[in-house]
């Protein structure tokens, strides 16, 4: 073995024990969350000192289009990829014996991007640490297997089960609707296991196909590094079962959508302790200040947090998912949610973000606003005990209003990076631009004859 492999992971060198190492996928998530990077034979990887892409992949919509640059001229100039070892895991679904590793991107001086989302989320965590803390998330993730959709004027279905029938709708945690497809779930369990992953629960969520994956706690940035690979290793399970894994927030018309429900606390790096409780196991006052921020300034992240046009097809009353921004304790009808815990567990679930956000970025914009919450020391307004689906409407409810929100909150933009801002706020309104662009079955259907 070379001496590179011996700073991977223990799980990567379990991989690659005894067999020839044929490639490396040398990857970056871009604003999509999508893997941008290349592949090469292992032997070169070892060889090589320096690995190069152009800035530009940051400007590229989901669509594959390219927003205008608004940093300054259109000229794609290399930045420099280093890669982080930590995070080298098996591709265990390809043909040859393939590692992927994340790489960081820097500017040729060695200045971190600031638009790269991995970059972004290390920014806001070093605010935490600037003042003596330490955040800690746990993320659930829900996806949705569906039948292979091929031609995308056709809805979208759910997919054929063992029993031949296809997958039912509202049989939240029915153990026999995970059996209906146990193949998929047996190749998620495998190839998280050749990761190196731990899985804390997998459970049948309330819509038809729709699965959760919980994560344990830890650091922002080892558990968005693994979403964005589990996002990866879902879909190619499901390929493996003539099906497609969608991390879409609202696929499905008439089902719930997909959430990636966010648990924080933070820990006090003298004590070790949660600071959201005090020694007699009391919520602080920081407890509060954090629920106070992200009552204060979610509106104007929710552009990160429901990234697409169809994120806010999600945000509708009766269909298990936030329409405020109001808290409660043990209460899923809030936008902010208190889980039963012990003291040293207590934490903040924010609700709000969809499963199609960048991990990086919807971590990253969650504790922005607790961050601003303990820095303004304010207190939130009073627990909800009741349905807060009764609530008024707190949200944008598309896009283009979202981004405003974003571009009209200068105590967010400091946060976030101005540069990082207008780069978001460039690929997003151009993605806006070209939905605005497609005309929809309901207003052929609807206006053709009638207006």
């Amino acid at each position: 073995m070379s001496d590179w492999t011996q700073k991977l992971p223990e799980a990567a060198r379990d991989y690659i024990a005894g067999r020839r190492l044929d490639e490396i996928e040398c990857i970056v998530g871009d604003i999509a969350g999508v893997a941008r990077g290349k592949a090469m034979p292992a032997s070169k990887f070892a060889r090589q000192p320096t690995f190069f892409l152009p800035n530009s992949i940051f400007l590229q919509t989901i669509t594959g289009e390219w927003a205008e640059n608004p940093t300054g001229a259109f000229t794609e100039p290399d930045m420099i990829l280093v890669p982080d070892f930590t995070t080298a895991t098996a591709a265990p679904w390809t043909a040859d014996v393939t590692l992927q590793v994340i790489h960081d991107a820097q500017d040729q001086q060695g200045v971190p991007v600031p638009f790269a989302p991995r970059n972004l989320l290390r920014r806001i965590i070093a605010l935490y640490e600037a003042e003596g803390w330490t955040p800690i998330v746990a993320p659930e993730m829900e996806f949705f297997l569906v039948a292979r959709n091929i031609d995308p004027n056709q809805p979208i279905i759910p997919p054929m089960g063992r029993s031949g029938r296809r997958a039912a709708g509202k049989q939240a945690y029915s153990m026999s609707a995970v059996d209906e497809y146990g193949k998929v779930i047996d190749d998620i369990y495998d190839f998280a296991e050749a990761q190196g992953f731990e899985i804390d629960g997998i459970l049948q969520e309330g819509g038809a196909g729709q699965i959760e994956i919980n994560l344990n706690h830890g650091d922002p940035v080892k558990l968005g590094d693994e979403i964005f690979y589990f996002k990866r290793l879902i879909r190619e399970a499901a390929l493996r079962h003539d099906c497609f894994a969608t991390f879409m927030a609202k696929p499905i018309e008439g089902e719930p959508g997909s959430a990636m429900h966010i648990h924080h606390s933070v820990v006090d790096n003298k004590t070790g302790k949660n600071i959201f409780s005090d020694k007699k196991g009391a919520e602080t006052e920081a407890f509060m200040h954090f629920i106070a921020g992200m009552q204060t300034y979610l509106p104007s992240v929710i552009a990160l947090l429901a990234p697409y046009v169809n994120s806010y097809r999600r945000y509708v009353p009766d269909f298990a998912a936030p329409i405020n921004l109001e808290w409660g304790r043990d209460n899923r009808t809030t936008g902010l949610r208190v889980p039963i815990s012990e003291p040293a567990a207590r934490r903040v679930e924010n609700r709000l973000a969809g499963m199609d956000c960048n991990p990086y970025l919807g971590f990253a914009a969650s504790l922005a606003c607790g961050y601003l919450g303990l820095k303004d020391g304010k207190l939130p307004r009073a627990e909800c005990t009741g349905d807060a689906y009764m609530s008024a409407d707190e949200l944008p409810t598309n896009l283009g209003d979202a981004l405003d929100i974003l571009a009209a909150t200068p105590a967010m933009r400091a946060v976030l990076g101005e540069e990082f801002c207008k780069v978001y706020e460039s690929v997003k309104r151009n993605e806006y631009k070209e939905f605005l662009q497609v005309i929809s079955p309901w207003e052929r259907e609807h206006l053709l004859l009638n207006v």
